[in-house]
């Protein structure tokens, strides 16, 4: 659930792997120092629990950009200011607007960098699973956010990798590739299929990455900075004895958000629609319309959303979809009503306007459809929802909204991220920053899921519990084939929803200490933008 202007969105980072038993981290910044609050202020007249408006340091930067931004038409507003501006800005705007703001330490702007003061400018606290409550802070040039969220062009080979880390290393899994249309030449000479791992990147062995500099590498391969960088991989197929070395190439690679479509035989013999969902991005709500219609003249009963490696995106997409699903059951309700701190009980301080609920659209928004275009529906009273620890923020609102007015969700893979949050992302002297402005609860005023959903028979108990089976991702077969093994359990609980349905859990469940995270936790390789929340202004 994002807030998000449809042009000026920015952000800087990139994913630092979580390698050899390391965490996840963009590349935004990490630490950096900043002294205590104290009772005095100090030579750049920072002056703790004192803030100026952040209108007054807006726009002053560094390193200001210069001409029109040849994505939105506009001329930059940036002028000549410094580093402790732009830092000023941070600390004024946090205050202002981020939803735990009251929990940040009031650090002096004069002691760090900007990327390493904005990682200052959020809450140190924990969820009950010993999480860090925010773990959602980052940024992007941009530019890259720019294109990225409206057209889903990411560099990369068009593949997505799943890493999972235990205790002495880690593997890289093939989790899906894009169509082949899509795909870099390299990316299909290589002859890559879901289930592929990844044992060595660039010569380097991921069992032997026990240090920085290897970990490093790993990272770069599998994270490419910018298009045409050629990397090498030694990988193994599904099923295989014996290895082989490919070579593959970035470039700028377009998504298809929904990556797949399709009907498959329940099994009590109905006809079962399956969606693969993997992208909330402006180019997703043609997909979905299609995918829908499509569906809906075949008559399915039932409906499989896989929502496994979707990290979240436009709440608005995310409402349509609800709605598609859910039809007469939905319209006229709240889909998510937007909680901003406690400074702002009533008025949205982004807008300026009253706080009003993200109803249940029936139309189209406008994002690559025409706005105002009624949407199929599907008129359905239930649906299965496959997750997985990467099923993120406006993915996890589908599963909340629809619970919040009647429609029966059942949940079948792993616990989910836990983000019940969002924000406006917000442009500053070329870098957008994400920081967390608002939590969102659905028609019943049910929020707070920080530790994630997880099917009810999780062991241990993990998440907000939701009927259905915990179920391991299943790299031995196809997405989409019934055979697989989510797919299968889905299934097999539409038609018989009982927890006898389910067989021993295996799906991951959240672990209960931030120590057990950071070594177990299985993580679906993707840029911090793809697990938010996004709203328009």
């Amino acid at each position: 659930m994002l807030g998000a202007k449809r042009s000026g969105w920015a952000r800087t980072a990139r994913w630092v792997l979580p390698l050899a038993g390391l965490l996840a981290l963009c590349g935004c910044g990490g630490g950096g120092s900043a002294a205590p609050a104290g009772s005095g202020g100090s030579a750049d007249g920072w002056t703790p629990g004192v803030f100026q408006p952040s209108s007054k340091f807006a726009a002053l930067c560094q390193s200001p950009r210069t001409g029109t931004d040849s994505f939105t038409g506009r001329a930059y507003p940036d002028r000549q200011g410094s580093t402790l501006d732009e830092n000023n800005w941070l600390r004024s705007w946090t205050h202002e607007l981020y939803l735990w703001y009251d929990e940040v330490q009031d650090a002096d702007p004069g002691l760090s960098t900007t990327p390493n003061y904005f990682q200052l400018m959020k809450t140190m606290q924990t969820t009950s699973s010993g999480a860090p409550k925010d773990r959602f802070h980052f940024t992007y040039p941009t530019s890259t956010w720019e294109q990225l969220s409206q057209a889903g062009v990411e560099v990369g080979y068009g593949v997505g990798w799943e890493i999972v880390n235990s205790n002495h290393s880690s593997t890289v899994t093939i989790a899906y590739l894009e169509p082949a249309g899509s795909l870099p030449a390299a990316t299909v000479a290589a002859n890559l299929v879901r289930g592929d791992e990844v044992l060595a990147v660039d010569g380097v062995y991921l069992t032997s990455a026990t240090d920085q500099t290897s970990v490093d590498k790993i990272n770069a391969g599998l994270n490419p900075a910018t298009a045409g960088e050629p990397h090498t991989f030694t990988v193994q197929d599904p099923g295989s004895g014996s290895s082989r070395t490919v070579q593959l190439q970035s470039a700028a690679v377009t998504s298809s958000p929904v990556l797949l479509e399709t009907t498959v035989t329940g099994a009590n013999g109905s006809t079962v629609g399956y969606i693969l969902y993997n992208d909330q991005v402006a180019t997703a709500e043609s997909e979905l319309i299609s995918a829908i219609q499509d569906l809906e003249s075949k008559n399915v009963t039932d409906l499989v959303l896989d929502l496994r490696y979707n990290g979240g995106g436009l709440l608005d997409l995310a409402s349509e979809l609800g709605y598609m699903i859910g039809g007469s059951q939905t319209a006229g309700q709240t889909f998510e009503l937007e909680q901003f701190s406690n400074q702002y009980p009533t008025t949205n301080p982004i807008t300026g306007q009253p706080i009003t609920p993200t109803p249940f659209y029936t139309t189209t928004q406008g994002y690559s459809t025409p706005a105002g275009q009624h949407l199929p529906t599907l008129n359905l009273t239930r649906i299965a929802v496959i997750t997985g620890q990467d099923t993120c923020s406006a993915s996890e609102s589908i599963i909340n909204s629809l619970q919040g007015v009647g429609v029966t969700v059942y949940q079948i893979g792993s616990t989910t991220c836990g983000k019940p949050y969002g924000f406006y992302p917000q442009d500053n002297c070329g870098t957008t920053y994400f920081s967390i402005e608002f939590q969102g609860v659905n028609a019943k005023g049910v929020g707070g899921y920080g530790d994630g959903f997880s099917p009810a028979n999780t062991t241990p108990a993990a998440g907000v519990p939701v009927p259905g089976c915990s179920v391991a991702d299943d790299f031995g077969h196809a997405l989409g084939d019934p055979s697989e093994s989510r797919l299968a359990a889905a299934l097999a609980y539409l038609a018989n929803p009982q927890p006898s349905t389910c067989a021993a859990p295996t799906g991951n469940a959240a672990p209960a200490t931030l120590t057990q995270r950071q070594i177990m936790e299985r993580i679906f390789v993707r840029s911090p933008l793809r697990q938010m929340r996004i709203l328009r202004r």
